[in-house]
């Protein structure tokens, strides 16, 4: 049990908290997707990697990456004769020489390896057409497994097939009876030769599942969608971040082409150098947030994109209706809108949650076009068709930049730098006016060491130097009304931003130390925060007192960010109802980071201490503590 502190510490924060204080908004902590394979190769858990040739050139071999030919097969991608959709012209190309009797199929090699886990039920589907079918019809059998790059099958099932010129969807199962340790395995689709000698046929929409979380079809990766479960976060910004924008407005994430059958989903040109599928589209997207009991802050496409141009103002009208239908697709009568029907006929007919709608991505790149048209042609005709709505500005809020008309109420700042920046800047929000303005923090991480040196995995200096900020969005709650880490996901195999909050690889996940303090924070945000008085500068020490008045308990968060221990002596506004309290601490050497060699190196631990009206905690260097006291 922690008790008063007997050791010499740096210094000794008195503070005393009043009744007084603020509501603490219901969506002060949630997250945001970003950076690469966050969604395909990350949170979708398709499997295949280039599932159906999607924005690729037919005959280069770009457009085979991830598969390969087994045994005397030939392989290519065409652009086929009689496509499956107009949203997918392309197609595998699977030529068979004549006289061929050995096995003969091909491969894919998943987004940098496929996981194979004991119990686990895949499920997986693929198109298939003969385009000249022979004179007599030949049926048979595919082999569908996964098996280890030198050949070992670990799970197989055979898919009947019967030639046709004519599409045909075949589906299937198996089930994995050894997990494998190794994630360089293999999906493999395999016919005897002697079957299909001579022939050639066509592939496209090649689909494996493994299980998802909660069930769904075409859903959510499970491990990675419980990772972010644990930090209970209150809602989901999507679809970006710079996912909005496009390299080109032609490139932009158009939510039309992310939603009905995945036939139908002619994917994009993504902003990280690979292809977007969009089999995470913007339904999979809301309803994954509503299984994870978060709401949508969405984000609507503004006129400008990642390559500096801005659309012009007499263009802006298509992108409106286009935000419009966007909209009436989430929330929309599905008797009598078009958008929400579709909606419906994908299995949601009631409106999902909607409260937030981003107008736009980080236009503080193109403040003018933004401040001339861009923002208010959008907000007004939005404002117009759903008053309801918050809508939140993008632009920066000071400097010589021009002011947005009309006023926005709701704004979302960015900032990354180092622990110095966040550690000083944890008054930032305490100077603004309390004028109505409410403020989003949508994105920010420590991203360098204060020497200027790049991160690649977060580390605990910086992640208790983001509490320390945090502490900030408690105290300041009353005008920040949402907060998210970024980036949120980085697959270990392809990097392009460091650091994240979550690295992963196909059958591991990674928490950072910047995870656990967003966790922390989630878990005790209560709902209503103190007000206190100090006889002491707080800095290198931040407090923020919250309470969840429905159980109860006091939520008091200790952040040190100095190396050496520091004593804050609380005296609170009641007495206890029990001696002892409960706490749950970070804290590490300084330099630690949470890697894929030392998963562990830093992570939470509970203790007890005692509890009075007057609490004395002595919090070690480095750490972030949150004590637990019921009245």
């Amino acid at each position: 049990m922690l008790a008063a502190a007997a050791a010499v510490n740096a210094s000794t924060f008195d503070v005393t908290f009043s009744t007084a204080g603020h509501n603490v908004p219901s969506t002060l902590y949630g997250l945001m997707i970003l950076i690469t394979y966050s969604g395909d190769g990350g949170l979708y858990a398709e499997l295949i990697q280039n599932r159906a040739f999607q924005q690729v050139t037919p005959g280069t071999s770009a457009a085979l990456t991830a598969w390969a030919a087994l045994g005397s097969a030939k392989i290519s991608v065409v652009a086929s004769s009689s496509p499956v959709s107009s949203a997918l012209p392309n197609a595998l190309s699977f030529a068979v020489p004549s006289g061929t009797t050995s096995t003969v199929g091909f491969t894919n090699s998943g987004y940098f390896g496929i996981p194979v886990t004991a119990g686990w039920t895949y499920t997986g589907s693929f198109y298939y057409r003969t385009p000249t079918p022979p004179s007599t019809k030949v049926s048979g059998s595919f082999t569908a497994d996964l098996r280890s790059t030198s050949g070992t099958v670990f799970t197989s099932t055979t898919v009947p097939f019967t030639t046709s010129s004519t599409w045909q969807q075949a589906t299937f199962t198996f089930t994995a009876s050894s997990t494998q340790s190794a994630v360089t395995n293999l999906f493999a689709l395999s016919v005897g030769g002697s079957t299909v000698a001579g022939l050639t046929m066509e592939f496209t929409l090649i689909s494996l599942f493994p299980p998802t979380f909660n069930g769904r079809k075409n859903g959510f990766r499970m491990d990675l969608s419980e990772t972010l479960l644990d930090m209970k976060p209150a809602f989901f910004r999507f679809p970006g971040g710079n996912n909005l924008e496009g390299e080109t407005a032609a490139d932009r994430w158009a939510w039309e082409n992310t939603v009905g059958d995945l036939v139908d989903r002619p994917g994009r040109v993504g902003d990280w150098g690979y292809i977007n599928t969009d089999g995470l589209g913007l339904y999979e997207y809301l309803q994954w947030i509503e299984d994870m009991d978060m709401q949508p802050i969405m984000a609507v496409y503004a006129g400008y994109s990642l390559n500096g141009a801005s659309v012009a103002s007499n263009d802006m009208q298509t992108y409106i209706t286009e935000a419009i239908n966007q909209i009436n697709f989430v929330i929309g009568d599905a008797s009598t809108n078009a958008q929400a029907a579709i909606r419906s006929s994908m299995g949601h007919p009631d409106p999902f949650t909607l409260n937030y709608i981003e107008i736009g991505n980080e236009d503080f790149f193109s403040p003018t076009t933004y401040a001339d048209y861009r923002w208010a042609d959008l907000y007004n005709a939005l404002h117009a068709e759903f008053p309801q709505l918050h809508y939140i500005a993008t632009s920066a809020t000071s400097g010589n930049v021009p002011s947005l008309s009309p006023a926005p109420t709701y704004w979302d700042l960015h900032i990354y730098s180092n622990p110095n920046f966040f550690i000083n800047g944890a008054y930032n929000f305490d100077i603004l006016s309390r004028n109505g303005l409410q403020f989003f923090q949508g994105e920010y991480a420590t991203t360098t060491e204060n020497s200027g040196a790049a991160l690649t995995y977060p580390f605990i200096d910086g992640s208790i130097a983001e509490a320390a900020y945090m502490a900030g969005f408690d105290r300041n709650s009353d005008i920040v009304f949402a907060a998210s880490y970024a980036p949120l996901l980085n697959h270990v195999s392809s990097t392009q931003w460091t650091p994240d909050l979550i690295t992963f690889s196909p059958n591991t996940v990674i928490r950072s130390t910047s995870y656990y303090v967003q966790q922390l924070y989630s878990l005790y945000k209560g709902d209503f925060y103190l007000t206190s008085t100090t006889n002491t500068a707080s800095s290198p020490v931040q407090w923020s007192v919250t309470r969840d008045t429905s159980a109860g308990q006091y939520f008091l968060k200790v952040i040190n960010t100095a190396t050496s221990a520091n004593t804050v002596v609380f005296t609170l506004p009641f007495t206890p109802s029990h001696t002892t309290g409960t706490g749950t601490i970070l804290t590490a050497a300084s330099g630690t980071q949470n890697t894929p060699t030392n998963p562990n190196a830093a992570v939470p631990s509970s203790f007890s201490f005692t509890a009075g009206k007057t609490i004395t905690y002595n919090a070690p260097g480095l750490s972030l503590s949150v004590l637990v006291v019921t009245a």
